[in-house]
């Protein structure tokens, strides 16, 4: 039905952006019980906290997402290297297949899925996390995992929470 180029949605609540999604082609399909928008060159979600600052980026090679006429359900679906950062906590999740179920507002897999964090790494098969990825839990993690020592005197600098336009990916 529809056929977008180079797609840039803000979605605000009270005037602070609560999500930013990027697209390089969005085609939109419907029937008669499912709208369906596909995103064959990947895209880039931004979430931010309720206080405007960038949280959570998530990014991925394909997407699909699923509107449900009959009940008003929504269903995200990411495929293909897809990364989870939460900026906030410095916490970066990649796997291959990814989910969002916004009427629980929880983000989840099955497939094997990696996280780095400051304070090590982890491996394993299944997550879940609310949506904007902030208690993350492996369900069946590897009996490996590392320990990441850091440098105390070192200085992080917040580049992503600028002041200023929004920026293309």
């Amino acid at each position: 039905m529809q056929v977008v180029d180079d797609m840039f949605a803000v979605q605000t609540k009270n005037g602070v952006v609560v999500m930013r999604i990027e697209a390089d082609k969005m085609l939109r399909y419907e029937n008669d019980t499912t709208t369906m928008e596909l995103f064959p060159e990947g895209f880039a979600v931004y979430s931010y906290t309720d206080e405007g600052l960038l949280e959570t980026i998530l990014l991925s090679d394909q997407a699909r997402h699923l509107t449900y006429k009959a009940n008003n359900g929504e269903e995200w679906q990411a495929f293909g290297n897809v990364s989870v950062q939460n900026l906030i906590k410095r916490e970066t999740m990649e796997t291959d297949t990814i989910y969002w179920d916004q009427r629980v507002h929880q983000i989840y897999t099955d497939c094997y899925i990696r996280m780095y964090s400051p304070d090590g790494f982890m491996q394993g098969y299944g997550m879940r996390s609310d949506d904007k990825a902030r208690n993350a839990v492996i369900h069946k993690p590897f009996n490996s995992y590392s320990v990441v020592v850091q440098d105390t005197t070192a200085i992080l600098v917040d580049s992503v929470n600028f002041i200023g336009p929004f920026l293309k990916k």
